[in-house]
């Protein structure tokens, strides 16, 4: 179902892959609108080997995603160009999955303990209540990852 990589010297382990996703800080996220494509970059947090991310409660994005749960999903870790060799080192990983609307709300909680963890460690008390307040203002959502592959030139 799946395209086989063309570069095989560059693959890179399902590990690697993981890895690359979990230490990125942001995302793009690919959608299908009706027949047309729609990117857009998020903030996400690697969870319980799920991508999770929070919405605004309607929008481009949660219109997509209730028509069609099909995503991708791609981040760029270390970049360096190198001006004299055309050419530059990097680091990659692309997800394909389906989306789902997180409606659990422990489960929520528990997404968003993680991605305070991840960008806000030092104020995890302050984003227990911050959740608490805004718990009902936004959309959470759950990639569950069906293929992930990794790319690397080092």
């Amino acid at each position: 179902m799946y395209r086989e990589m063309r570069r095989k010297d560059r693959q890179i382990s399902e590990d690697e892959a993981f890895k690359i996703l979990e230490k990125c800080e942001y995302g793009f996220l690919s959608m299908v609108d009706n027949d047309s494509p729609y990117l857009v970059p998020i903030s996400y947090v690697l969870y319980k080997n799920c991508i999770y991310f929070h919405s605004a409660i309607e929008g481009h994005k949660i219109d997509c995603i209730s028509n069609n749960p099909k995503v991708a999903f791609c981040v760029v870790g270390d970049t360096n160009v190198i001006p004299d060799g055309f050419t530059t080192d990097y680091e990659s990983t692309i997800v394909f999955g389906r989306a789902s609307f997180v409606e659990n709300i422990e489960e929520i909680k528990e997404y968003m303990n993680a991605i305070c963890e991840k960008y806000s460690r030092d104020f995890l008390e302050e984003g227990k209540t911050y959740v608490e307040r805004a718990i009902k203002q936004f959309k959470c959502v759950k990639i569950e990852i069906d293929h992930i592959t990794g790319k690397a030139r080092k």
